[in-house]
């Protein structure tokens, strides 16, 4: 019987974390071992075979000339653990799926940007936070996601206020809201990397989100 692969999953350190059960769950269904992975929950030194980065607080405005006077939630640890995590990821090509947060540290260690808040930017989408598939997001035909996801359009859940703005160092943008906001971005560079701007962890009851999940478990037995 093959081995089930380890999946580093990162996050907040807080015992309340409903992030990392539903990822973690995401990842059990998919038939992976997945590992918590915090400034307060080192790792196991077990090798792993794939990375989940998850979403949380604002990313430092330092890691990409930010503005360092805007008021946002920081967690500076975490910021360096992740950012650490992400290189040895891209270093020794580990597959890494990045949601809402871990899509913009991924674009920032690759040298991109952020909008530090999209709040201005909203015409035609709202700003409400919810866990429910309520946004509609546009896939790039014929990307990697959209087959992933078994579709060019798919309704997703909202928790952010910043996103990608300039892509990073062989990111492409291939998914964006009705506000041309990027919502997903992949790797050019041939490296197994996805981002997402919405969570999938709380709509793995979803076919085309729990797809994700099994497009990282898939890249991880490769």
């Amino acid at each position: 019987m093959a081995a089930r692969p380890r999946v580093g999953v990162t996050g907040n350190a807080r015992r309340w974390a409903p992030a990392w059960w539903c990822t973690s769950l995401a990842l059990r269904l998919g038939g992976a071992v997945p590992e918590r992975v915090s400034v307060r929950h080192p790792p196991s030194g077990k090798p792993l075979d794939a990375l989940v980065i998850g979403g949380g607080n604002d990313i430092g405005p330092e890691h990409y000339d930010g503005d360092i006077d805007a008021k946002v939630r920081l967690d500076p640890e975490r910021d360096l653990l992740e950012i650490e995590w992400i290189k040895r990821a891209i270093s020794e090509r580990i597959p890494v799926l990045g949601i809402c947060r871990g899509a913009q540290l991924i674009n920032v260690v690759l040298g991109g940007n952020l909008h530090q808040d999209i709040r201005s930017l909203r015409v035609k989408t709202n700003n409400r936070p919810g866990l429910l598939p309520t946004k509609r997001v546009r896939l790039e035909a014929e990307s990697e996601i959209a087959r992933i996801c078994g579709t060019l359009v798919i309704r997703v859940n909202s928790l952010h206020h910043q996103a990608v703005d300039n892509p990073g160092d062989g990111i492409k943008a291939v998914g964006w809201d009705r506000d041309e906001i990027v919502q997903a971005i992949k790797s050019e560079a041939g490296r197994p990397i996805i981002g997402v701007q919405w969570h999938p962890e709380y709509l793995f009851y979803l076919p085309s989100q729990l797809a994700l999940f099994r497009w990282l478990l898939a890249q991880a037995k490769q």
